[in-house]
């Protein structure tokens, strides 16, 4: 049994406790409060002066499948740039828990994370979520059910595809590439729906077969789409097809603010520190998550590639400072990534029942002088201090 005792802790949904303990049992949070009554067996950690919040998450990240540190310059495993659909890839087959970035975002108060492939094909294949914990294995940190499909529109596939001469090479030909993966696919899984009643089921096709939760909505899609006019696109096939759907990066999201509310969007926003390497980037900002907020659009917030998620919780910071209120920033990474993620009944926030995964910071977590001291993952002590 492990307790903490006399932190600032932030629920997150349930407000802020000064002073308050945690206890924690089986790797699960079984009790919150001021003046809780710690068993005498218990190790306390004290918390006085310290900042306890949730452990973070990031929704939106290439750990492992971009390989780090990188042995080959240059060819990464997060992007087989060998069709436009890849549907059929899986991004825990390059799921290495021995990457250095889980252990560096570990020390930044993280506790899972979402990986999966890039954003060079059309359709890029499944990525999943794990916790940043130690393993052996894929199955000891992986969170089993969490697939989504990986989908991109914009420079990215012209880029790969279009200086080849091959389709896609215009944001015509990707919506096009789109479309009809999604009908075949729809006509496969109602082939497969009705396989009892003909005398035989479709031949079997991987493509097809990982598309067909994503057609009958029971598998969420990650759109990668920066334009304005690539998100409305996003959208605007999404609905076609009745997908369940979230729109990364959503760079001009803020030129769009009423359409993205008016169509309930769900928009992955980051990484915000991107130079102008291409120029649907160009207007990347790092006061659009306020902006967002004060719209009411849902988002929550990513660094995207790598090892640079330790550095979110410093570059949500300087969106604090451009108008970024401190809920929102607590939520970005802790209570909305779970809920997109679908694992809120689990984790992103510390409440009785849920994961002990839990960040002791030794100061304001979005201030670039503060240090995650502690990361707690499932009631097992990550010491982030040692040297």
């Amino acid at each position: 049994m492990l307790a903490i005792k006399g932190g600032r802790i932030i629920t997150v949904t349930k407000g802020i406790i000064e002073n308050g303990d945690i206890l924690i049992k089986d790797g699960k949070i079984a009790a919150v409060g001021q003046g809780i009554d710690i068993p005498a067996d218990a190790k306390v950690i004290d918390g006085k002066g310290k900042y306890i919040t949730p452990g973070f998450i990031d929704a939106h990240t290439h750990i492992s499948t971009f390989n780090e540190p990188n042995t080959m310059p240059g060819m990464h495993d997060g992007n087989e740039i060998t069709n436009p659909n890849t549907a059929h890839i899986r991004g825990i087959d390059a799921l290495n828990p021995n990457d250095m970035a889980i252990k560096e975002s570990r020390q930044a108060g993280f506790t899972t994370c979402y990986t999966g492939p890039g954003s060079a094909n059309v359709i890029g294949g499944t990525g999943i979520s794990f916790k940043l914990k130690e393993g052996a294995t894929v199955f000891d940190i992986v969170i089993s059910g969490s697939e989504h499909m990986k989908m991109a529109l914009g420079e990215n596939p012209r880029r790969c595809y279009g200086s080849d001469k091959k389709m896609p090479s215009t944001r015509m030909g990707i919506g096009a590439v789109l479309r009809e993966a999604l009908f075949d696919a729809k006509n496969y899984s109602e082939k497969l729906l009705n396989a009892d009643k003909e005398s035989e089921p479709p031949k079997r096709d991987f493509k097809l077969e990982a598309l067909v939760p994503v057609v009958r909505g029971e598998m969420k899609c990650r759109i990668h789409a920066h334009r304005a006019d690539d998100i409305v696109t996003a959208v605007r096939i999404a609905q076609e097809f009745n997908l369940d759907f979230s729109v990364e990066h959503a760079t001009e999201g803020f030129k769009i603010l009423d359409f993205l509310k008016a169509n309930n969007v769900s928009c992955v926003v980051g990484p915000l520190t991107m130079g102008p390497m291409k120029m649907e980037i160009w207007d990347c900002k790092l006061e659009t998550p306020g902006i967002m907020e004060k719209a009411g659009v849902n988002f929550v917030l990513t660094e995207d590639t790598a090892s640079s998620t330790k550095y979110l919780p410093m570059h949500i910071g300087l969106c604090i400072a451009r108008g970024l209120s401190e809920e929102m920033a607590y939520e970005s990474v802790t209570i909305r990534p779970a809920k997109l993620l679908g694992l809120d009944k689990r984790i992103g926030s510390i409440e009785v029942g849920k994961d002990a995964d839990i960040a002791i910071f030794n100061g304001m977590p979005f201030c670039n002088l503060t240090l995650c001291e502690k990361t707690i993952i499932e009631g097992v002590v990550y010491e982030n201090l040692t040297t």
